[in-house]
């Protein structure tokens, strides 16, 4: 087990640690799953799993607690699987490699899954004690979170008797959530013909690396650079000026909510104008990186490769470049009514040529957030005709409702309450521009009070993601506290 495991606190580490030898990506949960339902058996919990794979425990409250309200605790077990282009790790195999870093714990080339790792160990630990006073309990542990809310939409009535409920799935030390937005994913594919190679022509491959990429509900708003962006605008540049210009194919992105932070693609010039296209690439180039002055480590790269089988037809490779072009990205409006926060964006998350059941196509994913399920419908239309307008079949899929706030949720007044206490200030109030469970869970149980906190966690979605040791411990410290605080009924 990692050295991380004796950080403090231990009982939350320790399990945490545990996560990270076990694969646990989104869709692929079943490891994890038998774990905890294991983790639970071995300690006289009371465990089932739902229809969907969920698990749901249920701990009696210590002596002296009983009368106390019924505490639910929610958190999901998959993880984003993100690694660099030069790390070997295979997801579904592989353990995660924590190490620590400073004052944060990080992972070895890949995605760490303190999101929503941290908060599974932190119920867990919870679970497992002998020492800490609370009232009884229940929890539930979704899967498939990241890759569509699977476990959350599918939660059925009748599981829980609570009707309090900590979510512990943000990603800032004193701020306590009472919102967030909906989503929608707008999936698109264009058909094009695979036509052979023009003789001479010279082929070459296109980089873009080093991106910061990140969490594409959090992090939207932060003027990040899109991979498949500026892949497009460097390939658009080039075939403006060389028409004869075939894309082979594109890589870009990975996951509909990361940020994407690599593209490859592989495109083909008359080999008498390769010198051209040299030129062409280092101006955009310069341009682009004048203009994203945020991205420190950005890579773009153009380099002779081996002749493709085949390329794009050409009528399907302009429109395609100019879809993606008009393609909304990043935020497209701020909220009027909370400050600083997003209140609609698209993220232009992945763009692929494949060939399913013998058809070539370019697959493209994009995931539109609002805090307003109507705004955010609108959103994905307009990101959807971007490409229908290109002769693509888009669909808007798999959407999930925003989180109302309730600014006078008893449960938010206890939990500020407690906060006082402790740190002698209130506690940052906030709505979120990322989607939380909770919109979700409200269908099956409207009686529940919510809130949602949770430890400093950063750039996750991507391998730079890293936790703060101490902001652990607060989070920790304020967990505890906050459920001994819990009112009798």
């Amino acid at each position: 087990m990692s050295s991380i495991a004796e950080l403090n606190p231990t009982p939350l580490w320790k399990h945490f640690a545990k996560l990270c030898e076990i694969p646990r990506p989104s869709k692929h949960e079943d490891q994890v799953v038998a774990y905890i339902v294991d983790f639970a058996k071995n300690r006289g919990l009371d465990v089932k799993l739902d229809q969907v794979g969920n698990v749901i425990l249920k701990k009696p409250a210590t002596p002296g607690m009983e009368n106390r309200k019924i505490l639910a605790m929610q958190s999901h077990v998959d993880m984003v699987p993100q690694k660099n282009a030069d790390t070997e790790h295979d997801f579904l195999t592989d353990s995660i490699k924590p190490y620590v870093d400073g004052e944060w714990v990080t992972a070895e080339g890949t995605t760490l899954g303190a999101d929503n790792g941290i908060g599974v160990a932190a119920i867990l630990a919870l679970m497992e004690s002998t020492d800490i006073p609370h009232p009884p309990l229940e929890a539930l542990l979704t899967i498939d979170e990241e890759a569509g809310m699977t476990g959350a939409k599918h939660l059925q009535p009748g599981h829980f008797e609570a009707d309090l409920l900590l979510n512990l799935d943000t990603e800032d030390e004193g701020e306590l959530y009472v919102g967030c937005a909906g989503g929608v994913d707008i999936n698109v594919t264009l058909p094009y013909t695979a036509e052979p190679l023009p003789a001479g022509h010279q082929a070459f491959k296109l980089s873009v690396r080093g991106l910061r990429g990140g969490h594409s509900g959090l992090d939207i708003d932060k003027g990040r650079g899109n991979a498949n962006k500026i892949a497009n605008r460097i390939i658009d540049a080039a075939l403006q000026q060389i028409p004869a210009l075939r894309i082979a194919s594109l890589d870009g992105g990975s996951l509909r909510n990361a940020i994407p932070r690599e593209s490859f693609s592989v495109i083909t010039v008359p080999a008498e104008q390769a010198a051209q296209l040299q030129e062409i690439f280092q101006q955009a180039t310069a341009i682009i990186k004048a203009e994203l002055d945020n991205e420190a480590k950005l890579d773009i790269a153009l380099e002779g490769t081996d002749a493709p089988a085949s390329v794009l037809d050409t009528e399907a490779q302009l429109k395609l470049i100019r879809a993606i072009r008009c393609c909304p990205n990043d935020v497209e409006r701020m909220s009027t009514a909370l400050e600083g926060i997003a209140d609609t964006s698209n993220n232009l998350a992945r763009v692929v040529t494949e060939t399913e059941n013998g058809n070539a196509q370019v697959r493209i994913q994009c995931l539109v957030r609002s805090l307003s399920d109507s705004a955010r419908d609108a959103h994905g239309l307009n990101v959807a005709a971007a490409f229908q307008l290109a002769g693509a079949n888009a669909l808007l899929e798999n959407d999930y409702p925003g989180w109302t706030p309730n600014m006078q949720s008893p449960l938010l007044a206890l939990m500020k309450d407690v906060y006082k206490d402790m740190e002698g200030s209130e506690p940052e109030v906030k709505v979120i521009h990322a989607g939380l469970e909770c919109g979700l869970l409200a269908k099956p149980y409207p009686n529940w009070d919510m809130v949602s906190f949770g430890p400093t966690i950063r750039r996750a979605h991507s391998p730079e993601e890293r936790v703060h040791i101490q902001s652990v411990a607060n989070f920790w410290d304020y967990f505890v506290k906050v459920v001994g605080a819990i009112p009798s009924n």
